[in-house]
């Protein structure tokens, strides 16, 4: 190869190298004016209460006598909007809540450790801050069941019941044989760095729910993008990933009270192993023994109330009135 053959590949391989620097550069800037614009535009539909020196958000409908808290599963980006159709529903007949934890919705990021011990105080932190008595019906979806089980053990007076939607319980990793899930630390960057918002805008179905068109409004979708780009898979949701594995061996010795009542939701399309063991056989293996606990199979994805919010709903009202006595 010549010298200007040379020189003309390391001019191309130079403009290359700059452009995709330029490209960078601006899209980290743009994304950074596009998520002061949306924090601004879309203020949090709940309140907000200083927990530990930051921002928690806390969002609330409905009245009645059972106050139910909605948990969300990890990496859920916003809670809120995530759970809405089944907060529509149930807000009918019950006060419902959905306590955002930190590096969620419009919860701040905090430096906290993502222990089951500091998310358990900061949730309930946030609800006394909020004047929401107890005793409330917990109703986690997915690994917030392992923050539940805590919950109902280390404080049994303020819990009435648990709802779990397809939840994770600390025993289920061991009945399986499975280990628990992690994620890796460069994840974290995925939202400061507008990676998250380039995948929004190449794949915005993926960060959506998988819902009958109608079932979210627009501006729900809307929001759930926004967020999504600004807050999906922060550092806390990457620390709480990789904090499963501790959390779960802190309570795999727990089992919910016995006077407990607990109603599992779980999926009918659930796989059978070749031993036989399925979401429904562990769950069988959790049940409390208060008459009014059973476990619901529905057809549908693991994050069933997306589409089945309506069922639950009414098995929710069904189960609340056993409560009661009625």
């Amino acid at each position: 190869m010549n010298i200007k053959k040379k020189s003309r590949l390391w001019i191309i391989t130079r403009n290359v190298f700059l452009f995709i620097v330029a490209f960078v550069l601006i899209w980290f800037v743009f994304h950074h004016i596009m998520a002061t614009y949306e924090e601004k535009k879309y203020s949090p539909l709940g309140h907000l209460v200083e927990v530990d020196g930051k921002n928690m958000h806390v969002y609330t409908k409905g009245e009645g006598d059972n106050t139910i808290v909605l948990l969300s599963g990890l990496g859920t980006a916003a809670p809120v909007l995530d759970f809405d159709p089944l907060i529509n529903k149930m807000a009918k007949n019950n006060k419902v809540v959905v306590v955002e934890s930190f590096g969620y919705g419009w919860s701040d990021v905090t430096n906290k450790e993502r222990t089951v011990e500091n998310i358990v105080e900061e949730i309930r932190t946030a609800l006394n801050k909020s004047n929401i008595e107890g005793p409330y019906i917990l109703m986690p979806h997915s690994i917030s069941g392992v923050y539940s089980m805590y919950y109902a053990n280390k404080y049994p007076d303020e819990v009435k019941a648990v709802i779990g939607i397809d939840f994770t319980l600390p025993q289920a990793i061991e009945y399986f044989g499975e280990s628990a899930p992690t994620m890796p630390a460069y994840m974290s960057y995925v939202a400061q760095t507008g990676i998250a918002r380039l995948a929004l805008y190449m794949t915005p179905d993926d960060f959506l729910p998988l819902a009958e068109n109608g079932t979210y409004s627009v501006v729900n979708l809307k929001m759930t993008k926004a967020i999504s780009a600004w807050k999906g898979y922060n550092k806390n949701v990457v620390d709480e990933a990789n904090e499963i594995k501790n959390n779960i061996d802190k309570t795999v010795d727990l089992t919910f009270p016995p006077d407990m009542p607990v109603l599992f939701f779980t999926t009918e399309e659930d796989k059978v192993n070749e031993d036989g063991k399925s979401n429904v056989t562990f769950y069988q293996t959790q049940l409390s023994k208060n008459s009014s606990s059973k476990i619901i199979t529905l057809e549908g994805h693991h994050y069933l109330h997306w589409t089945r919010y309506k069922e639950m709903s009414q098995h929710v009202n069904e189960f609340t009135k056993t409560l009661a006595g009625e």
